[in-house]
């Protein structure tokens, strides 16, 4: 097969190209069958069944499934300031790497994400790196500290889709309030790490049968339900839009449940890891079992593929968290909480919902491309004609195993290394950009050869 390094320059070198033969899924469009694409310096000029024209590239996709590109709405690439766990160029690759076109990272850094000067120098590393595009999420508050806000209409301006001091919840109810009521002054979304930090402080697992089994201290599934509960009454009383992070728990699902019917404007995730693990993982004290927040019971498992089931739900975060091999290298209590998740999360999803609990491969498509791009505001989360190119290809049966000592994020705290998982990235398009390929068949014209030699 073609390397990826010559793909590439083929793939630059192009003005047209056409993927042959893929299975074609983009529920906002309603189509779910074999289509060509066909693509002109990497804007999609035709998609259609058969197509028949020549291409200076052919790229066959027989057996392959393409896809709106996956958007990633909750990753964190820690530069600036932790640039040895992760950098904004080896999180892009990452994320290239698990199919991902677009993803936000948030603003928990040093320092925090919270000027328009360190926006703007988010988006020129992601530039630079060029595998991903990037969308900073900036802190709702100065410093993240919970006080003051932001300056929103600055953060606006400068390209900024939403904001959240994701890694800690704001405390303050009315601070909150007011967070809710600004950004909707600027159309910009908030996101909410619900934690009710009195209930959860000094616990580093799930309060349940576990926690008591092993004598680790616990954290009761209301520190993220009472938080979850403040959140949506505060969106209801604004009107602002709200999105619940990485919801781990049943009461949580019920609450956000509620609160749709209600007419809330409110969107939720969770994370691959949540649907994969349960707080029984803990039992072997391996500390990148450590999350937050953190792996609940078989019951709340259960409830969030329920949740996703009926929409209450509606997408999929990786929650990439790197952290180095020293830091997560310590006892349960000393260890950071977080797991990185942008190259396992298409596995993961294929495995458990898809073959293991019957989703459909359009639901996987809903789930990681099409919500989490209507949710903060990219365009398009469909394939369109016209636009550059933003599609994932992959293969929903194959099997892999998991070795994070070949990913090309900087960590390696991975609960699933050795794991086979069924369901694999095979080519990436960011931006009419091919940015990952692997074992796919490159076919280039006479004339292409002759000019890239």
């Amino acid at each position: 097969m073609t390397s990826f390094a010559e793909a590439q320059r083929w793939w630059g070198a192009a003005e047209t190209i056409l993927l042959r033969g893929g299975h074609l899924i983009d529920p906002a469009a309603g189509i779910d069958e074999p289509q060509d694409i066909f693509l002109r310096r990497g804007h999609i000029e035709a998609i259609a069944g058969r197509i028949g024209r020549d291409a200076d590239l052919r790229v066959e996709l027989e057996g392959l499934c393409i896809a709106p590109g996956f958007g990633d709405i909750h990753v964190h690439l820690r530069e600036p300031g932790g640039e040895d766990a992760e950098t904004i160029e080896s999180g892009s690759a990452a994320a290239a790497r698990g199919g991902f076109t677009r993803i936000a990272c948030m603003p928990n850094t040093e320092p925090p994400i919270d000027t328009r000067g360190l926006v703007e120098f988010v988006l020129r590393r992601a530039q630079s790196a060029g595998a991903a595009e990037v969308f900073p999420v900036a802190a709702s508050t100065k410093r993240r500290a919970g006080d003051e806000l932001t300056e929103m209409q600055e953060l606006r301006e400068a390209g900024v889709l939403a904001v959240s001091d994701d890694g800690s919840p704001v405390r303050d109810a009315r601070v909150m309030r007011r967070v809710l009521e600004y950004a909707l002054t600027w159309d910009l979304l908030v996101i909410s790490h619900a934690e009710e930090p009195s209930l959860s402080a000094g616990g580093v697992m799930h309060e349940g049968y576990w926690s008591t089994v092993l004598g680790l201290e616990g954290i009761p599934a209301a520190a993220e339900s009472v938080a979850i509960a403040r959140d949506l009454r505060l969106a209801e009383l604004t009107g602002g839009r709200l999105h619940i992070a990485h919801v781990s728990t049943h009461e949580g699902v019920e609450l956000i449940r509620g609160a749709k019917e209600r007419g809330v404007a409110v969107t939720a995730e969770t994370a691959p890891h949540y649907l994969a693990l349960t707080d029984e993982s803990l039992r072997t004290f391996d500390s990148v079992y450590r999350v937050n927040p953190p792996l609940r019971s078989a019951a709340d498992r259960e409830a969030l593929i329920a949740g996703l089931r009926d929409g209450t739900l509606d997408c999929i975060a990786s929650d990439h968290a790197p952290h180095t091999d020293v830091a997560k290298d310590q006892e349960l209590e000393a260890a950071p909480p977080g797991m990185i998740g942008m190259e396992t999360t298409l596995g993961v999803v294929c495995e458990i919902l898809h073959h293991r609990e019957g989703f459909s491969l359009r639901d996987l498509v809903r789930l990681c491309a099409t919500r989490p791009a209507e949710i903060i505001g990219w365009d398009p989360g469909r394939v369109r004609m016209g636009g550059a190119a933003h599609l994932t290809v992959f293969a929903p049966d194959q099997e892999w195993e998991v070795d994070p000592s070949a990913f090309a994020s900087r960590a390696r705290n991975c609960p699933f290394r050795t794991w086979r998982l069924r369901g694999r990235s095979r080519l990436t398009v960011c931006g009419g950009r091919l940015t990952h390929q692997e074992d796919v068949e490159f076919c280039p014209s006479e004339r292409l050869l002759t000019q890239t030699a």
